[in-house]
């Protein structure tokens, strides 16, 4: 079967969820505004230009997780959704992922969000797979570490790989879409890579490799 793969930030949403979620706490005042906002706006900024440090960022987000119980979390995510992610999913990323469906292809996210955050958006796709950044959990309570390798820059491409060991599929005839310079180690070894409303240094890095340029905006 064919893979059908998808970043989520800003390339299946109109808006970076992650980043959302940092705000979302403030609105909330579940964090301390100044501090967090200034932090919250630094590593998106570091995450745009291609030099976040993974580790540091996902010591600092999933902080407030690791303060909360499961039951609350879920309960203000069910919040975030309506509130934040639904007005994010646009039409056309919605055409895009049943397009792919109606072809019989195996539908998969892969994101450098964590999954606290990300699976209950990918499931409001109908997406049934999902290959994101997992924070450790200890005693059913998030922790600040990741657990195992961050699904980010080349460690998507190893986590595709270790996924992909214990499945029929393979990557020939494979779809990438994401809108990122920090997905180039993917992008350059799937069958079919698109940039999707992408930044500055992939559309030039498509223009110049002949990519398809998508907008679903």
């Amino acid at each position: 079967m064919t893979l059908a793969l998808f970043d989520l930030d800003n390339t299946l949403l109109n808006g970076d969820s992650d980043y959302a979620w940092g705000q979302y706490l403030v609105s909330k005042g579940l964090v301390e505004r100044e501090h967090y906002e200034t932090a919250n706006q630094y590593f998106y900024d570091q995450y745009k230009q291609g030099v976040l440090d993974i580790h540091e960022f996902s010591a600092f987000s999933f902080q407030p997780l690791s303060e909360r119980s499961m039951a609350e979390l879920a309960a203000l995510h069910r919040e975030f959704m309506a509130s934040t992610v639904h007005p994010m999913i646009t039409e056309a990323a919605q055409q895009l992922v049943e397009q792919h469906r109606r072809q019989g292809h195996t539908l998969v996210v892969i994101t450098a969000t964590n999954s606290f955050i990300t699976r209950p958006i990918v499931a409001a796709f109908g997406i049934p797979y999902l290959l994101a950044t997992e924070p450790k959990i200890v005693n059913e309570r998030y922790t600040r570490e990741i657990d195992g390798i961050p699904c980010f820059q080349a460690g998507k491409v190893t986590r595709l790989q270790h996924w992909l060991e214990n499945r029929a599929e393979t990557l020939t005839g494979s779809y990438f879409y994401s809108d990122s310079r920090n997905d180039l180690p993917l992008l350059e070894m799937v069958d079919n890579p698109v940039a999707v409303d992408p930044d500055d240094t992939l559309h030039a890095i498509a223009q110049e490799k002949g990519w398809p340029i998508i907008s679903l905006r």
